[in-house]
């Protein structure tokens, strides 16, 4: 009956990010009266921004993009009992592996560029994340420390390609030319074009399916070979895997390395689909709020796609609402998503002992 403490399995994956959802926004709500604005209407803006019309689904999907690729990084790394919070980092080195194959083999035809931007962002972000694994596996540095120094470190590197090496000449901004037609991803209006739909505008693009099959491939990875098997046994007591013949170290180093090629899988989305070109600063936070999103999906790949798209809508409903309501500036919406992440992530076992309790009586009764 139970998968954690006394709860049945459909209590602990949705009652209880329920509830805890139920409390951040019924939070979040008295934050909005605070400030003298109507909680329900910001409410019925919020969900209209995201779910609404057409072009706010495109948005909230585009979001939920980057939201499950570093979703599924975190989550990988969790069960092999690492807490790699490095995803910003490596999702940004990453872009610079995607740019690199849009720039400089754009004269390849487009079905090779798209296999080597993937191949060449996931490596990068593969490898910035197995140096941190290695580190702990080797000489015992923790993975926390080392994932965020790294992410200082390739902020720092990437601005100065862009503005010493990459730079486009004769533009005061730090970044790369756009890339050609022929080295980018459709994007979901192009596509659904394609079958005679008329769709809106967005930077939606071909990444989403890419983000789907990723997820797919991650279940099957962690629950369905004898690798995944091994990773989630070194998560779970690394002297018994030991015991059983697996290696921690090399089962470390390439969790992170497979964790750090998911979280670049974000470069492929946001530099060749949505801005088309590498830029300063293009991960916008994503790679931390993965965390979050790994945390509220139970490191599930299902529940981590569901909560990409819980936080997909709050960042596109979120904008609307700053725009709509002009009391709540873009700083209140953050407050808004940082309550949800609260109660989801921090405090997600906060209602965890009254729930099983309250089952535990009724299976006594």
């Amino acid at each position: 009956m139970s998968s954690r403490g006394d709860m049945p399995a459909w209590a602990d994956y949705v009652l209880l990010p329920l509830i805890n959802l139920l409390l951040a926004f019924v939070l979040s709500g008295l934050v909005v009266l605070a400030i003298g604005e109507d909680p329900l209407r910001a409410m019925r803006i919020l969900v209209e921004g995201a779910i609404g019309y057409p072009e706010a689904i495109a948005f909230t999907l585009y979001y939920a993009t980057n939201f499950i690729f570093t979703g599924l990084a975190v989550a990988l790394a969790f069960h092999a009992g690492l807490f790699n919070i490095g995803g910003e980092g490596q999702a940004y080195v990453a872009g610079l592996g995607v740019a690199l194959v849009c720039l400089y083999l754009d004269f390849l035809p487009w079905p090779v560029i798209f296999v080597g931007a993937i191949a060449l962002g996931m490596a990068f972000g593969a490898v910035w994340a197995a140096i941190p694994g290695w580190l702990q596996a080797k000489r015992g540095s923790h993975v926390v420390i080392t994932t965020i120094m790294f992410n200082f470190i390739a902020a720092a590197l990437m601005t100065y390609l862009l503005s010493n090496v990459m730079l486009e000449p004769g533009r005061g901004a730090p970044e790369t030319r756009r890339f050609i037609a022929n080295a980018t991803l459709p994007t979901m209006q192009t596509m659904l074009g394609w079958i005679g739909i008329d769709a809106p505008r967005s930077p939606l693009n071909f990444a989403f399916f890419l983000a789907l099959a990723a997820a797919f491939l991650v279940y099957v990875y962690i629950w369905r070979t004898r690798w995944g098997y091994a990773l989630r046994v070194v998560g779970q007591n690394e002297q018994a895997a030991r015991y059983a013949g697996i290696d921690p170290a090399k089962t470390i180093i390439v969790a992170m390395a497979i964790s750090g090629a998911l979280a670049g899988l974000m470069g492929v989305n946001e530099i060749m689909g949505a801005h088309q070109r590498l830029l300063v600063a293009f991960t916008g936070g994503f790679g931390f709020v993965g965390i979050a999103v790994a945390l509220m999906g139970r490191n599930h790949p299902l529940g981590v796609c569901l909560a990409a798209l819980l936080f997909g809508a709050l960042y596109q409903g979120g904008a609307e609402l700053a725009f709509e309501m002009r009391a709540i500036s873009r700083e209140m919406v953050v407050v808004i998503q940082g309550l949800i992440i609260l109660f989801c992530g921090a405090l997600e076992n906060m209602f965890r002992p009254w729930i099983a309790t309250l089952f535990a009586r009724r299976k006594a009764a």
